[in-house]
């Protein structure tokens, strides 16, 4: 498995529905990236300016709100995933 460094976060990223609710059919081109993830992984943390320990707000397993352009897509065993910093990470859902 892959495991990030520092506050970093390995997501996988949950596929947006293609086809709408009218029942209409949404071709791979139209759609965006989707927004909604899981969380895989979650980095080694890091430490402030004063030296003290920086927790994550997240933990494996969370689904979360990602903003759509952050991070970097990574392939592993033919699975994708994105890494991206914690502050990619916009809220938790549920």
């Amino acid at each position: 498995m892959i495991k990030p460094l520092g506050q970093r976060v390995l997501i996988e990223r949950v596929e947006a529905e293609s086809i709408t609710s009218g029942g209409l059919f949404l071709p791979e081109t139209a759609k965006e990236k989707p927004q909604e993830a899981i969380v895989r992984a979650i980095g080694t943390g890091g430490v402030d300016k004063e030296g003290n320990i920086i927790t994550f707000s997240v933990k494996e397993g969370d689904k979360v709100l990602i903003s759509k352009f952050g991070g970097t897509d990574v392939s592993y065993n033919s699975q994708t995933y994105t890494i991206l910093s914690e502050s990619d990470i916009l809220a938790i859902i549920g």
